[in-house]
């Protein structure tokens, strides 16, 4: 083999290398198990090429364990629910404490009356509390959401559907027609999107996101 050869081997070797390192610092499930399946095969290539077999094995059963646990969560059924955070209920400030920094990553103000706004409650997901919705009234017909938060491990989307999608008639029973928010990071804008938000101005401090829920 020349030397070109055996550096693309090398290089081979470095990036499931790379792949299982980046994987294991992922807090989503779903990302690390991707990820990690990619860096497995990989490693299970660049064993069979320089013939350590022990590897190979050890890599081919952890695609196969991967891929086993993919379909798991992709086949797996999540039952959403909300909850209203009480006036005297103790866990939200539990809660916010705990995730303040993360909740800081995307809202600039997490200084929120949580439990006297209009809608005031926990995103639940197979009874566990996942996430937090805070909004209040913007004006007669829109309601501005002051707080959609969701775990890193539980964010893929599933809860904001459930919400925005499922549930909106928790809104337009109450006369609201669209909702009103805020976005100043592109995480944060690409979520909304996802969620059927549209931008309608830009300023240099942030973007407005409306949703039309009639539509």
């Amino acid at each position: 083999m020349n030397i070109d050869g055996k550096i693309l081997i090398e290089m081979l070797g470095y990036l499931a290398a790379v792949l299982v390192l980046i994987s294991l610092i992922m807090s989503s499930t779903k990302k690390l198990r991707w990820i990690n399946l990619f860096g497995s095969g990989t490693f299970f290539v660049y064993a069979i090429i320089i013939k350590a077999y022990p590897i190979a094995i050890l890599n081919i059963f952890t695609v196969i364990a991967n891929i086993y646990y993919l379909s798991k969560i992709y086949n797996s059924k999540s039952y959403f629910n909300i909850l209203k955070i009480q006036k005297n209920n103790e866990y939200i400030e539990y809660f916010i404490e705990h995730n303040k920094e993360d909740m800081e990553k995307i809202y600039d103000n997490i200084d929120i009356n949580y439990r006297d706004s209009e809608y005031s409650f926990y995103i639940l997901r197979n009874i566990m509390p996942v996430g937090v919705f805070i909004a209040n009234k913007y004006d007669n017909k829109t309601l501005k959401v002051e707080l959609d938060y969701v775990i890193p491990s539980y964010r893929d989307f599933k809860a904001g559907k459930y919400i925005y999608e499922r549930n909106k008639d928790i809104f337009l029973d109450k006369g609201y027609t669209k909702l009103i928010t805020f976005a100043d990071n592109e995480k944060h804008e690409k979520y909304l999107i996802k969620m059927g938000f549209f931008k309608v101005s830009e300023s240099d401090s942030s973007s407005t996101y409306i949703l039309e829920l009639n539509d």
